[in-house]
């Protein structure tokens, strides 16, 4: 998008996904690339695991230089449910660190998958220490690193307390943190009061709309203030990415058009009202 904001709008690929029914949208990273460029974003943050053949740098780099858009960032989403990584877990965070290595500043996003809020204080301890790790391995070589909370009930980091413990133990020195404004308020948070309070951490943001019915909602039709926040990350002269991942329900029926809608909210109803 072509603005005179400090900061580029790209998307995420989970609208896709969201169905939870992977297989419909199985090698189809290159069209989700057209559609977000049609969509007139910047950038795009696929998730590792779901690239296909994209998966490989040439052929990813030519598609992105195809449509003009850039890799803003690559979700890395893994269970972690251990004490440290799986070899299997290493194995996928290391590909995934390999592959970013081709593209200079695009962000490392690390994301756990939930499985359940038992044994809660344990396994946010296992957590924080293993995305400390990864982020580690990724920064040496000269990767940045972003954790992404989320908020499904089966979330470990999704309340208030779940956010001061992570956040609070995240080695900034390696990592950055992620808010995802429409899993904030999913959480009984307000996402710029969060924001504000863990500022110094944010180096990625993710937008999405929430109106609880009975979450979230199609970009601009819910209750996150969007324009506020994007206002706030203007004035205080963030230069890092937004990335929309619209969730509504909306999305499991057309992806596409969703996609493209959010983009022309951006453009036409976002961008115009900010000072």
């Amino acid at each position: 998008m072509k603005n005179q904001l400090p900061f580029r709008f790209g998307s995420e690929v989970y609208t896709w996904f969201m169905s939870g029914d992977g297989a419909t949208y199985e090698g189809q990273l290159g069209h989700m690339i057209e559609i977000i460029s049609k969509a007139e974003f910047s950038g795009i943050q696929p998730i590792f695991t779901w690239m296909g053949d994209l998966v490989d740098p040439k052929r990813l780099a030519a598609k992105l230089q195809e449509q003009g858009i850039e890799l803003a960032a690559v979700a890395l989403a893994q269970n972690w449910n251990g004490n440290k990584e799986t070899e299997e877990e290493k194995l996928i965070s290391d590909n995934a660190i390999a592959l970013l290595t081709h593209f200079p500043g695009a962000i490392l996003n690390t994301v756990q998958i939930p499985t359940g809020r038992h044994d809660l204080e344990i396994r946010r301890k296992s957590l924080v220490g293993i995305v400390n790790e990864v982020s580690t391995r990724a920064a040496a070589h000269g990767i940045p690193c972003s954790y992404h909370p989320n908020s499904p009930h089966t979330s470990i980091i999704r309340t208030e307390e779940d956010y001061k413990v992570v956040l609070e133990n995240l080695d900034n020195t390696v990592t950055g943190w992620t808010p995802d404004v429409g899993h904030i308020i999913n959480g009984d948070m307000d996402p710029l009061t969060k924001m504000k309070e863990y500022e110094s951490l944010i180096n990625h943001v993710h937008y999405k709309d929430w109106d609880g019915n009975p979450e979230f909602v199609l970009m601009g039709k819910g209750k996150v203030e969007l324009i506020e926040i994007t206002q706030w990350l203007k004035d205080i002269n963030y230069d890092g990415w937004i990335i929309c991942e619209d969730e509504g329900a909306l999305a499991l029926k057309d992806p596409d058009a969703v996609t493209i809608h959010d983009g022309q909210w951006i453009v036409n109803d976002l961008i115009p009202k900010l000072k």
